[in-house]
């Protein structure tokens, strides 16, 4: 599985509309794609971020929905009023609350 953490910076004007965009984007196409698992879309509380979490089976589908025509004007537009700064990562450990309970 692979992590795709996009970082949109975007004038706090536009900020809802770039969520528009983004939820399109997704609930039209992308989260139809092969390979595609979950995404997750956050917003700055200033209003100059908006933030996608998604999860991917593979690289090869996420590159395979980048090349589809159906999503390419949503991140066309996106691109419009936001820069991008995109990152693929690997989940290397997740971490859990310690409450700090004995064993019994």
């Amino acid at each position: 599985m692979i992590i795709l953490i996009n970082v949109f910076t975007v004038d706090p004007a536009n900020q809802q509309r770039l969520i528009e965009i983004l939820t399109e984007a997704t609930e039209g196409s992308v989260n139809r794609a092969e390979g595609f698992i979950s995404a997750t879309l956050h917003r700055s509380l200033d209003g100059t971020k908006v933030t996608m979490y998604a999860q991917w089976r593979r690289l090869e589908d996420y590159e395979a929905m980048r090349r589809d025509a159906g999503p390419l004007t949503f991140f066309q537009d996106a691109l419009a009023i936001a820069t991008f700064d995109p990152g693929i990562y690997q989940v290397v450990r997740s971490f859990t609350p310690d409450r700090g309970e004995a064993a019994c």
